[in-house]
């Protein structure tokens, strides 16, 4: 089997367990380190044209990462794609397990049951902290509604204040999230990339947390250390003046 993957998760999800199987993988798929297989452009623009000269018998999609129109062009070449939306942490893990049994894993991969047990009984904020979580600024935009990164938080013991928004990503204005007053803000660093430097200083004499965006939104190994590496970001926020 001949795949290729626009899902920077997943390639590393199958790059590690069945090797051999990629024959392409995005721009912004980094892991693992030193994956040599053929480069299609952005999540977001692949070049169709390279994927397609790939001959692959499978192409690996997200709906938050790859667009509508991309995986319709794909069936109508006939190409054959797998288009994944887990919006849970319990949705992700049963995904990954059926998606790599169904391209021949023989048994769950290692990480991937580690994963389960990480999961099972994570870490917690005590006592939880209500907080606003941005993913991007310039409009600023946050986590609002069934989200799979919302989901991870709450696990953690984080309240999202924009939870029951009746949109996904919301753009509220700066002055309504700080009108919200948080306990905490948790800033991750992609797909916005917020840094000490950027991101705080907007919301002064409130905690920051400055999280891996990587272990908050990608699912696949990352899973099975997430939990244990986001709960120590979350207990050691950053305050600016």
């Amino acid at each position: 089997m001949r795949v290729v993957s626009l899902v920077p998760s997943l390639t590393e999800a199958v790059a590690l367990t069945l090797p051999g199987l990629l024959v392409g993988a995005t721009d912004w798929c980094s892991h693992p380190a030193g994956l040599d297989v053929a480069r299609v452009g952005g999540s977001k623009y692949p070049d169709l044209d390279r994927v397609r000269a790939l001959r692959p018998d499978l192409v690996l999609l997200n709906v938050e990462e790859n667009s509508r129109a991309d995986a319709d062009a794909l069936r109508s070449a006939g190409v054959p794609v797998r288009v994944t939306y887990p919006r849970t942490v319990a949705g992700a893990l049963t995904e990954l397990g059926d998606l790599l049994a169904e391209l021949g894993a023989p048994a769950e991969p290692d990480w991937l049951r580690a994963a389960r047990r990480s999961w099972a009984a994570p870490p917690r904020l005590v006592p939880p902290r209500r907080a606003v979580v941005p993913v991007w600024r310039r409009p600023w935009v946050v986590l609002g509604s069934d989200t799979f990164a919302g989901d991870v938080l709450r696990r953690l013991g984080v309240v999202n204040v924009y939870d029951e928004h009746p949109e996904r990503y919301p753009r509220p204005p700066l002055a309504e999230l700080r009108e919200r007053e948080p306990d905490l803000v948790v800033l991750p660093d992609e797909p916005y990339r917020f840094t000490v430097e950027d991101g705080p200083e907007a919301f002064p004499g409130v905690p920051c947390a400055l999280l891996s965006g990587r272990h908050l939104t990608w699912y696949g190994p990352s899973l099975a250390e997430a939990p244990a590496l986001l709960a120590e970001q979350l207990s050691r926020p950053v305050l600016s003046d």
